[in-house]
């Protein structure tokens, strides 16, 4: 799959979107969200794993089975939502992310609207929608539609509470050979925009736990997560492993459009941590 526009400069203008004005989907946009989903390689993840996405249509947000879909309140006068499902462990979370936000760009591309929830949705209404293994739970959903042109107050007040406009600078995310130095921006090499648009990613309340390491000859880039104390056990860490997909699902599209060809891997460099929150999750290789 490729996209019509400019990945790097989705990426960048995209936000999240709460509130939908009242206009459907198009029968077009439909047949181009399902036409994605019913393309395998679209579902394939950076080690090799099918995802699965359904996409699911609602009014007044109720489906077409009869089921509402509960929001608490956050999400106001959507479409259609995105729901996926996962096992529960650290990769394959990773790999469903990196499926999910990918998805995600290529509705953002059709002028759709969307917006990462993991912990403010009402799982066991969706668990009705759709079919689940026993092993599997739904990590993540997004609602669907056209954004409405003037906010919520509540939607404006949410993205100051999480700081959502407000992304933490380089040297406190990216690393220069060790975690010793800061990686400037000026000195990343072929890698920088790249790097950049981790920063920019979506991210669970915004909490940015993506840390990277680039090497020496700026060809290898270790992937860690910085994990948030006191951060919901189980609920946060798993967000955060999602985080950590999105993270190199952006990563991967802007190097794809630069032209710059690379693979993952997991190879642990054994380089000394800050601390005891930080964990290695893969490393990217030039090719």
């Amino acid at each position: 799959m490729s996209f019509s526009t400019s990945i790097i400069d989705t990426m960048r203008r995209r936000q999240s979107i709460r509130t939908f004005d009242d206009n459907d989907l198009s029968a077009g946009d439909i047949n181009k969200l399902t036409a994605y989903l019913n393309d395998e390689s679209n579902l394939i993840g950076p080690f090799g794993a099918r995802g699965r996405i359904d996409l699911v249509l609602v009014q007044k947000n109720v489906t077409d089975k009869g089921i509402k879909l509960g929001t608490y309140g956050f999400i106001k006068h959507p479409k259609a939502y995105l729901v996926g499902s996962s096992v529960n462990a650290k990769y394959p979370l990773i790999e469903y992310a990196y499926i999910f936000h990918r998805m995600t760009l290529f509705a953002t591309q059709l002028g759709i609207g969307t917006c990462w929830m993991g912990g403010t949705f009402t799982r066991n209404s969706f668990e009705k929608e759709i079919q689940l293994e026993e092993d599997e739970f739904i990590p993540c959903v997004t609602p669907l539609g056209f954004p409405k042109e003037k906010q919520r107050v509540f939607d404006k007040a949410l993205r100051f509470v999480v700081r959502a406009d407000n992304k933490k600078p380089w040297e406190k995310l990216f690393y220069d050979e060790t975690f010793a130095a800061p990686l400037q921006r000026d000195n990343a090499g072929s890698l920088e925009i790249p790097i950049e648009m981790v920063r920019l990613g979506p991210s669970a309340s915004n909490k940015q736990p993506w840390r990277l390491v680039l090497s020496e000859n700026r060809e290898t880039c270790h992937f860690y997560i910085e994990h948030t104390p006191n951060y919901s056990k189980t609920l946060g860490y798993q967000m955060q492993l999602l985080d950590m997909g999105i993270a190199m699902c952006q990563f991967e599209l802007a190097c794809d459009e630069l032209g710059i060809s690379g693979n993952w891997v997991i190879d642990e460099p054994g380089l000394e941590r800050l601390n005891e929150n930080i964990e290695y999750v893969v490393s990217w290789n030039q090719q």
